[in-house]
Order: C-alpha cells, then structure tokens, then sequence
C-alpha cells in the first residue's frame, strides 16, 4: 500500500516548501484537472483524475509508493482529508493546508466570518442548506454542479437575502459578484464557487466579544424555552394554543432542528415560531390575521430571531409554502391537519379542546399514513403567595409521525 498519503491544499497561490518537497517524491497525485496542470507535478507520476474519492482512496490504498492528494483551499475543512481516513482504507494522511474557501471569500467580501453558518449543498442536502439560510443571517455555503447559486436563488423564493458569489477563488478566472438572491437565478455560475448568503437582523455585524465559532442560539434572548407570553394575546382572541406547557410538549415533540423548515400553521402571536427558530430551524408562520403577522414579526425582533411570516387562510396558503420538515397546527382543525399530512413532514403537532375533536384530528392522523400520540394536558397556575388556583388549562395534545413507507 501508499507508504505515506500527503493531502496539499491550493489556494491559488504558489506552493509551500513543504507542499513542492511533497509532490517532487509523489509516485501518484490525484486531484483536478486544474491541481494535475501544475508545474509541480513530476511529469513520471501516476496521475488520477479526482472524482469519486472514495474510487481514488481504494487505487491510492492499493498503490506502492507515495501518494499525494491535491485539493483546493484547506482538504481538511468539508474536504477530502475525512473521506481518506475513514477506517476502510487504512491511510495514514499527512496535511499541508491553505486558505479555505470560505476564509477566502469572506477576506473578498471583507467581512468576519466566526459569527456564521457553514454548510454543503449537493443533492441531497440542497434543502437543509436552503433552510439554514432561511433561519440565520450569514451563511457560506459551499455548492456544487445542480445545487449552485442559482438553485439556491430558486428555493428561497419569497425571502429576501444578499448573494455574495465568488467563483473560481484563487485561479486567474476568479470573480466576486454581489447581487440580491431574486436575481441570482438569472445568471449562469461557473464551477467551483461559494455562495455568501446575508440578510436579516445582525447580517453584517459580528459580536463585540465573540466566544462560539457560528452563531450563539442563546445571544439576545431570555434563558429558557417556553416562557409565559410578555404580550398576551389581544382581548377576544382564543388563547388555549398559546399556553407555555402546551407548547414545551409541542416543542419537545417536535424537535425543530437546524436544517428544518417548521410550518407554524395559526401562529397567533407568534411564540411557538420564535422558540423554533430559537432552535436554529427555518420557520414560515402562518395565519389569517393580518395582525398576528405585526406581533409575531415583532417577538421575532425581540429575540433576535429570523422567521417568514405569511398572512392568508389555511388549508389554501399552504399550498404554495415549500415542504416542510415538522408541522405545528394551531388552528383549522381537521381540515388544516389533513392538507398538513398530505405534504408528509416527519411529525405533526395540533390541539384540541373537545374529546370529538381530538378523536376527529387523531382519524386524520391515522389515515394521513401518521402513528398517533394523544395526550391530555392539564395545567393549573398557582399563587405562590396563598397557593391558591389562579388559572387552569386543559387541552388535548395530538402528535403524528409519519410512519415509515407509508404512502
């Protein structure tokens, strides 16, 4: 097998004394196109055309010399250098780092970059990728052929960000574009490229006395989930969906989670949408009162919070949200809980006041394809003065979770 594995970053500019004093001895480099193009590379070297590196870590395992990997920016940040030194292949991995990617195009953009989000989009992460960015106002996704910038652009219609797209960092051909994300769809992007995603309260600023590599969850706000409203519900309006133990069980039922799109359908004030994006989820809160969309965009201000809003009502508005991850009805009933299930989130939440409509909810569940817990919660406030009863809360909690296979 390979008697050592050196794994060289390439930033664009030129190669270190160690890099060079590697790949002069190299008996096979792997990489790019671009990396196999340089002087460097020892014209008797065997040369592999990096594709698949799990392809490329098996012939290198398998090849009696040494072996040196070239990869653009820093192999062991989102690189190659995981992939090589996963059990199966038995490399020992040596790395001569460089610049990241994501260290390069925000030194572009001329921003810090501690206070944000990292992420990958290729195929089957396109859509956690795009709710990151839903939910936090500086992203660096680093993309790939079919889940690029304009991809991006696409699935965050309807929110409003800044694209800061640097293609090709470090090569001749390098271009630093800034546009806002509706036009972004419209451009051809060349490959490779980073995507800066930006928007939203605190975008362009960084903490005076930043602690945590990415963004705090806990900066800004009160300890605790859950909490009692500060601004109760407005005179009139139905407040059981609103109450702090219903909506810690919905919360821990649900499990919203960085990379999820939460549907928050009936929002009222807004503070079960603000405790999930307090989770670092992407959530859209929906509800038919144009001015429960102003209270919950303003406890989302509060807590430093980003959510989209939607006004309109439910089953129809939410056919053109895109799919949700986990589902939380506040209203609408049985109707709301079946268009909800038709969309096939992992879980759903909703409530009910009646034994009726609890059994009703929880049939709809069940033939939505949902295995379905039914709680009945009561909660009684205390005076802590006299002990004495000074509210009381009894509601059905119903949960489903999509059952595996079902159709």
């Amino acid at each position: 097998m390979a008697d050592r594995v050196t794994v060289i970053g390439w930033d664009g500019s030129p190669l270190t004394a160690a890099a060079r004093s590697a790949l002069s001895a190299a008996t096979l480099v792997a990489g790019a196109a671009h990396h196999l193009a340089l002087p460097e590379v020892p014209p008797g070297a065997e040369r592999v055309r990096l594709g698949s590196v799990g392809l490329a870590a098996r012939r290198i395992a398998g090849h009696r010399g040494t072996a040196v990997v070239l990869a653009d920016g820093d192999p062991g940040f989102f690189g190659v250098v995981r992939a090589l030194r996963a059990p199966e292949h038995g490399l020992e991995v040596e790395v001569v780092p460089a610049v990241s990617s994501v260290a390069a195009a925000f030194a572009r953009a001329g921003m810090p970059w501690d206070d944000a989000r990292v992420v990958v989009a290729h195929e089957k992460t396109l859509r956690r990728a795009v709710n990151v960015c839903r939910a936090h106002p500086k992203v660096a996704v680093l993309t790939s052929p079919g889940a690029g910038p304009a991809e991006l652009a696409l699935l965050l219609d309807g929110v409003h960000r800044t694209f800061v797209v640097c293609e090709q960092l470090g090569t001749s051909r390098e271009q630093v574009s800034v546009l806002t994300s509706d036009k972004a769809a419209d451009h051809t992007w060349r490959d490779p490229n980073v995507v800066l995603v930006i928007g939203g309260a605190g975008g362009t600023g960084a903490s005076a006395a930043p602690w945590l590599l990415g963004p705090d969850p806990a900066a800004g706000t009160a300890r605790g989930w859950a909490e009692p409203d500060a601004r109760p519900e407005p005179e009139g309006r139905p407040g059981i969906g609103q109450d702090p133990t219903l909506r810690a069980v919905q919360l821990a039922r649900l499990g919203p989670r960085t990379g999820d799109l939460v549907w928050d359908v009936g929002s009222g004030g807004g503070s079960f949408a603000v405790d999930a994006a307090r989770f670092g989820a992407a959530v859209i809160a929906v509800d038919a009162d144009p001015a429960a969309r102003a209270r919950t965009e303003a406890a989302a201000r509060r807590h430093g919070v980003l959510l989209q809003t939607v006004t309109g009502r439910a089953p129809h508005v939410l056919e053109s949200l895109p799919e949700p991850d986990v589902v939380r009805v506040g209203a609408g009933g049985v109707p709301v809980v079946t268009a909800c299930a038709d969309r096939r989130p992992e879980r759903i939440a909703a409530h009910a006041t009646t034994r009726d409509e609890a059994e009703a909810i929880g049939s709809a569940l069940t033939a939505g394809g949902y295995a379905v817990e039914s709680l009945l919660l009561q909660t009684v406030g205390l005076d802590p003065a006299e002990w004495t009863e000074r509210g009381r809360s009894v509601v059905f909690l119903l949960t489903g979770r999509r059952t595996t296979g079902a159709p």
